[in-house]
């Protein structure tokens, strides 16, 4: 398309053009999956306490997240008279875009990513770092001791968990040899026996995939991790002086990250677009690699959703506990374990 119109605008143009058509086509999609993202977690959670859940705006009550996106929307904006208004009203700002540009490096497809750089999974590190300091801003701004409270705990949970989740992505480096997500894809085909696709598969990477899912809960602050957001007592956590759509950037920043969190779920452990079996099937192989993602995305967040309907909150010390003395020395042991494996297997006992 870049050639196409570069005789008519110049390539300058033409680029910057097809470029912000692309990341239209990846954000509004996330914006609509966020929004049934939230219906589906309220049916599961409601099905499993055996209510109804949302079930009377539009069919099936589909349309309850845009009646609820529309009502906050239509709400007054306060803001706190001790606040800092500039960085009050900036850090939902920040949250709701870093959730979105991490997006850019995601493999939909084989020859459908929006950005193939070769430090794909260190663009993901560093931009989904920067998502505590939207949640430190928001607490430090409120000019309010639970949120502020709340925000401290944020930012040590996010890191601690952090540090556990980049040992975990040095594992699934070491086996693949790139830092380039779509490699990463390709390296899972053809594992165990070349039936399934799919680093679950391997035993030296499957506790690994068990720690990424579990830090992912920790990360996006989803139960049993919701330790941010203990209304017993925090009240509504770092989100308490937020109104309007201020407060409805959190949660679409939340939803999002949930979203990005089961795909990298699905990317780096389950074979991301491919299918879950290597077997040439004609009908199994037509199946567009993005269908198989969004399904393996789907699995992911009802587990999420599961988690949340029926574990219970952990205590802040036993969150921490499992992050620094568990998964942290853990995840230390699998990348020696992984990196021994491969001197021996690929490189040679004497070399």
């Amino acid at each position: 398309m870049t050639t196409w119109l570069s005789p008519y605008v110049g390539y300058g143009w033409a680029w910057f053009i097809w470029t912000l058509i692309d990341i239209l086509l990846i954000a509004f999609p996330v914006m609509l999956a966020v929004a049934m993202i939230i219906y589906a977690d309220r049916k599961i959670w409601a099905a499993m306490a055996l209510r109804r859940g949302p079930n009377v705006v539009g069919p099936f009550g589909l349309l309850q997240s845009f009646a609820d996106g529309l009502k906050v929307f239509l709400q007054e904006t306060i803001i706190p008279s001790g606040a800092n208004k500039g960085l009050f009203l900036l850090a939902p700002i920040i949250t709701f875009t870093v959730a979105l540009i991490v997006w850019a490096v995601v493999p939909f497809q084989a020859d459908l990513i929006l950005s193939n750089i070769n430090v794909g999974l260190l663009y993901v590190l560093a931009a989904s770092s920067l998502g505590v300091y939207g949640i430190i801003l928001a607490g430090w701004s409120s000019n309010s001791k639970y949120p502020f409270f709340s925000a401290i705990r944020a930012a040590a949970q996010m890191v601690s968990y952090e540090v556990a989740i980049g040992f975990v992505l040095i594992s699934v480096v070491l086996w693949t040899g790139s830092f380039n997500l779509a490699a990463i894809v390709e390296a899972q085909k053809g594992m165990g026996f070349g039936l399934i696709n799919g680093f679950f598969i391997n035993p030296l990477l499957f506790p690994m995939a068990v720690v990424f899912f579990i830090s992912s809960l920790a990360e996006t602050q989803r139960a049993p991790f919701d330790l941010t957001e203990a209304e017993s007592e925090l009240v509504a956590g770092y989100q308490t002086e937020y109104s309007s759509m201020a407060f409805a950037l959190y949660w679409l920043g939340e939803y999002a990250n949930v979203i990005l969190m089961c795909t990298l779920n699905a990317t780096l452990f389950w074979g991301g677009y491919l299918p879950p079996l290597n077997i040439d099937l004609i009908p199994w192989f037509d199946v567009p690699g993005i269908i198989w993602l969004f399904a393996k995305m789907l699995v992911f967040f009802f587990l999420f959703s599961w988690v949340k309907a029926t574990v219970p909150r952990y205590r802040y010390d036993q969150l921490m506990r499992l992050g620094w003395k568990v998964f942290l020395p853990m995840s230390l042991i699998w990348v020696f374990l992984v990196s021994g494996y491969l001197m021996l297997t690929r490189v040679g006992v004497g070399a």
